[in-house]
């Protein structure tokens, strides 16, 4: 008795900690934002590497960087089903047992964008779909 209620504890409080994840977003979101006004290029290439496309004006001015990155489902999700889900696997393993016909994780290209001010500080971005419309066509059926 003792066993399952140590056992159950402990799905119950992965199952939390996977809600309390997965209301984050993607964490990308979280550091761009944080780092408006303080960011430089050199920290986020540290970060990220090389840009996948950079634009520099020759005479001055602003730049604008773009990575495109992988991001799941589970990642945009504030509160989901497949989140708990995978919670759930997690759980499961550690007591032993396997649940497979859980959903899987789908994978969406995101590009985020980046303005760079002339002295090299992240003024502003945005994330969006590398094709518009994808994630929404996908989940339509």
């Amino acid at each position: 008795m003792r066993q399952v209620r140590r056992h159950l504890f402990t799905v119950g409080m992965l199952l939390l900690a996977g809600v309390m994840l997965a209301c984050g977003g993607p964490w990308r979101d979280s550091y761009f934002k944080g780092g408006v006004d303080r960011l430089t290029q050199d920290e986020v290439t540290e970060k990220f590497g090389p840009p996948h496309t950079a634009k520099a004006p020759v005479l001055g001015g602003d730049s604008v960087w773009t990575y495109r990155v992988p991001i799941s489902d589970k990642e945009l999700a504030t509160v989901s089903f497949s989140a708990v889900a995978d919670t759930a696997q997690q759980a499961a393993a550690i007591m032993g047992k396997s649940i497979t016909d859980g959903p899987k994780a789908m994978l969406y290209c995101y590009r985020y964008t980046l303005f760079f001010n002339e002295q090299k500080i992240l003024k502003q971005w945005k994330r969006e779909e590398c094709v518009p419309g994808t994630h929404d066509t996908l989940n339509a059926n």
